[in-house]
């Protein structure tokens, strides 16, 4: 009888006949596996990834994300790089990155060890430094020894010098008053100290124009903050977009908004569920175009390197590391 397969939900279902008999388990989450390390390489080869893809996706060396699976800790660098690995891995794979963080440090405990050195780099010096440096100490030292026994040789074979007694004739005789003292002309009263300038509270103006009070205050700078749709722009860059590199995602035609990266940075692009539609280290030239989805929101690593395009026309930088594809195509 013929064998026939499918997916129901997220189980792999064979159906022969009228049974149907499930083949695997539900997709893997961040809590399978012995350890975070089997629980990564679980839901990459569930999603068909290789390490290779990973490692291009996240610009982490492929030797690295190994050892990560196999928990192979000695040969990762320091405990801080190694964390930030994790993160990178779990967001690539759509899985919360900071649950991933939190099972690792309760499966790795940190200790008192040093930090180790980035694997392949040797500590080179050169001796001759070193031994230049102790002799130099060596001959100030005899120097300041020979001056101080100098001078304690000369204090002893130096005769003591005589002392004359004073002579009856020779002891100035005490000064009697000559009369009254005649004293100066009074001084001028010192000058009045001026008036400081009042104190003035910081924001009481604006409290002032806005109603009077702290509150106001507080509603109206948030109300300036949502007004903010991107980040100001240097006067430098280019009115339109030009493609200077690869264009990925949507074409710039029929993309809501165009992010091109002015130099190399991280770009991350998840949906209103979490769920990740692209990530990747962008070049300069390099560009994004955004679908037209609702709930999509831009995740980068830094802000000031990504311009702004909608409808090909520049609308400055991004205002933030995480800012949501509606606001800027606002």
């Amino acid at each position: 009888m013929a064998l026939d397969t499918g997916r129901v939900g997220d189980l792999n279902v064979s159906f022969e006949g009228s049974r149907a008999t499930i083949i695997d388990s539900y997709m893997p989450t961040l809590d399978s596996g012995p350890n975070i390390g089997a629980a990564l390489k679980a839901a990459r080869e569930f999603r068909g990834l290789s390490l290779q893809d990973v490692a291009d996706s996240t610009r982490i060396r492929r030797a690295y994300l190994a050892a990560i699976e196999e928990m192979r800790i000695e040969d990762l660098p320091s405990r801080p790089f190694t964390i930030g690995y994790v993160r990178a891995y779990a967001r690539a794979l759509g899985l919360e990155a900071e649950a991933a963080v939190s099972r690792f440090k309760a499966e790795e405990p940190a200790t008192d060890d040093d930090l180790r050195e980035p694997v392949g780099v040797r500590r080179t010096g050169d001796r001759r430094l070193g031994v230049a440096i102790v002799a130099g100490i060596l001959v100030i030292s005899a120097t300041v020894a020979w001056n101080f026994a100098q001078r304690g040789i000369q204090d002893a074979q130096a005769p003591a010098a005589p002392v004359a007694a004073a002579s009856p004739e020779q002891v100035a005789p005490p000064i009697e008053p000559q009369g009254p003292l005649a004293l100066g002309a009074p001084l001028p009263a010192p000058v009045e100290s001026t008036i400081p300038k009042l104190y003035e509270t910081p924001g009481l103006d604006v409290a002032a124009a806005a109603g009077g009070s702290a509150d106001a205050v507080i509603a109206s700078n948030a109300a300036r903050a949502r007004n903010v749709q991107v980040a100001a722009a240097p006067t430098d860059l280019p009115a339109v977009f030009k493609a200077d590199g690869e264009v990925y995602g949507a074409p710039p035609a029929t993309a809501a908004v165009v992010l091109q990266a002015r130099e190399s940075a991280a770009l991350i692009v998840r949906g209103a569920d979490g769920s990740v539609y692209f990530a990747r280290q962008l070049a300069a030239g390099e560009a994004y175009g955004a679908p037209q989805m609702r709930g999509l929101i831009i995740d980068v690593s830094e802000p000031s390197a990504f311009q702004v395009f909608v409808g090909g026309e520049t609308r400055g930088l991004l205002p933030a590391n995480q800012t949501p594809v509606s606001r800027l195509a606002d």
